[in-house]
């Protein structure tokens, strides 16, 4: 059955059992992680097939979140890693080989695809404020931060990928 009826009155459980208000800054957290999940689902759902390396970077990520979401709720174990932060950083450097070097700042436009980068990166970068209010753990944070650099590098990637003009910033 999809319905408990336990979260009828603002609270929910955390892996621990513990009950805590659906306002709790852990549940901020995991939730806005888990919006971001649904994003990175949008995103991969316009990436071209051609793209077949990032659709599996991207599936990465999305158990990943699933992971981060765990530890957030308190799950015990080790659900992010050092090795999972230089695994985004080696994808960032990798990409950044393939992307003319950056002159101004970008607007968050261009392609269908490219935009849902960007949705996803501003969403990215919530999930990491509500993590700092959570206090989540350090390697967590710094995973949260990388992937909001790789969803960055990854809009530029795909604009360069195919043949898209960066919008550029421009102070009117």
């Amino acid at each position: 059955m999809i319905y408990t009826k336990t979260g009828d009155k603002g609270t929910t459980s955390l892996a621990s059992g513990q009950r805590v208000p659906k306002t709790d800054a852990r549940i901020e957290a995991y939730g806005t992680v888990d919006e971001l999940n649904s994003w990175i689902g949008a995103l991969r759902a316009g990436v071209q097939s051609t793209e077949d390396s990032v659709q599996t970077e991207l599936g990465w990520v999305q158990n990943k979140l699933f992971n981060l979401g765990a530890a957030l709720s308190e799950a015990p174990g080790e659900w992010v890693t050092a090795k999972d932060v230089e695994q985004i950083e080696h994808w960032i450097d990798a990409m950044q080989e393939d992307v003319p070097r950056q002159h101004a700042f970008l607007l968050p436009a261009g392609s269908e695809v490219v935009t849902r980068c960007h949705i996803c990166r501003t969403v990215c970068r919530r999930a990491e404020r509500r993590m700092i209010e959570a206090k989540a753990d350090e390697t967590a944070l710094k995973w949260i931060n990388r992937l909001s650099d790789y969803l960055f590098v990854l809009s530029r990637f795909i604009a360069t990928k195919n043949g898209e003009k960066e919008v550029a910033w421009c102070k009117n």
